[in-house]
């Protein structure tokens, strides 16, 4: 979930609820997805999925014990049906500070 200093910055269409931290499609299509998760000053391994109606689709991991700021970051093109939710969910670890260092942006490259 985002924190309470979480912003959204780009939101056409209001299919990001920013309360529960999901995007639910619009239409069905071909859309791209891409996180960025930033660990700052945590020496554990964080792993992210970028998660479908509650499946994993794909992760990242962050576990360099030797670095204040470490990222997380994958991306991938995905066929989304009408109604399908997307969103980040931390795995393992904890993120100090929260999400408010990290992204996650989605957009509709082909509607099917």
């Amino acid at each position: 979930m985002f924190q309470k200093d979480s912003c959204v910055l780009v939101n056409i269409g209001n299919h990001f609820d920013l309360k529960t931290s999901v995007f639910q499609a619009p239409r069905r299509g071909i859309y791209s997805f891409s996180f960025h998760v930033v660990k700052v000053y945590n020496r554990q391994t964080i792993q992210v999925n970028l998660m479908q109606n509650d499946y994993p689709v794909i992760s990242a991991f962050a576990g360099d014990q030797d670095v204040t700021r470490e990222a997380a970051s994958n991306g991938v093109l995905l066929m989304v049906e009408r109604e399908d939710r997307v969103y980040l969910k931390l795995e393992r670890g904890t993120l100090m500070g929260g999400w408010k260092y990290s992204t996650f942006s989605g957009f509709l490259v082909f509607p099917l």
